[in-house]
């Protein structure tokens, strides 16, 4: 069952706010990225490449945590755990949406070096708990 976010919480996403992502390394570590995001009604959306250590985590487990710290109040946060989906299906669109959204520029221009990263993937995370203040 998925769970809903709040308007203050989708109000905190829709801004330039960076989260920070974890997936389960194959030895059950934690491993966390900070990463640009965009809100899809109540699941969110981040883009890597298929040669990422994230990516390759969410290939074995789909489990993922999202942590949201408000930029604007220090002690409004939001953990968001869920299940993640990836496709490469859309995988550059998102990327320059993303950049234009946290940079102004498409990502190519933002990134000159871009052109050699390995394929890109959307990955869609669909909330199942969410805990803390926003």
């Amino acid at each position: 069952m998925s769970a809903v976010l709040s308007d203050r919480l989708k109000s905190v996403l829709d801004g330039k706010v960076f989260v920070v992502f974890g997936t389960v390394q194959p030895d059950g570590s934690p491993q966390m990225s900070p990463v640009w995001v965009k809100r899809d009604g109540d699941d969110l959306l981040v883009s890597t490449t298929v040669d990422r250590r994230k990516y390759h985590n969410l290939e074995r487990e789909p489990r993922v945590t999202v942590v949201v710290l408000n930029p604007d109040e220090p002690y409004e946060y939001a953990e968001i755990r869920g299940t993640a989906e990836t496709t490469t299906e859309g995988g550059r669109e998102l990327i320059d949406e993303l950049s234009r959204k946290y940079t102004g520029k498409d990502y190519a221009d933002f990134n000159p070096a871009s052109g050699q990263d390995a394929e890109r993937v959307v990955v869609r995370i669909r909330p199942r708990k969410v805990v803390g203040r926003l």
